[in-house]
């Protein structure tokens, strides 16, 4: 259980980078580049913290995905990006794989 704490905060981590990377607008304002670099080493650090007790395919397949997942509503909710019915499907393949990949385990 511990390993899925530490890999869904992992997850939130990158999400976090990955806006903070947005809110830098090109490296140029200093404070989200430190956030970028707080929050993709910490992220690392907790993905390797949850290999100790999950496999690789599993919890890569899930951080990248959710990951994704999370930055697209990140997206849609703070910087009112749009998404069409492909980038919808898309996601819902995206669930389906993480899901099916859980159970398999």
């Amino acid at each position: 259980m511990i390993f899925y704490l530490f890999l869904a905060g992992a997850i939130c981590l990158e999400v976090f980078g990955s806006t903070m990377l947005k809110l830098s607008h090109g490296f140029t304002k200093i404070k989200p580049i430190i956030g970028v670099i707080i929050g993709y080493v910490l992220a690392f650090y907790l993905l390797s913290k949850a290999l100790g007790g999950l496999p690789l395919g599993l919890s890569y397949a899930t951080w990248s995905g959710m990951g994704t997942i999370l930055t697209v509503v990140i997206g849609v909710s703070i910087f009112k990006e749009k998404v069409n019915r492909q980038g919808l499907l898309g996601i819902t393949l995206l669930i389906i794989g993480i899901v099916m990949l859980n159970l398999s385990k």
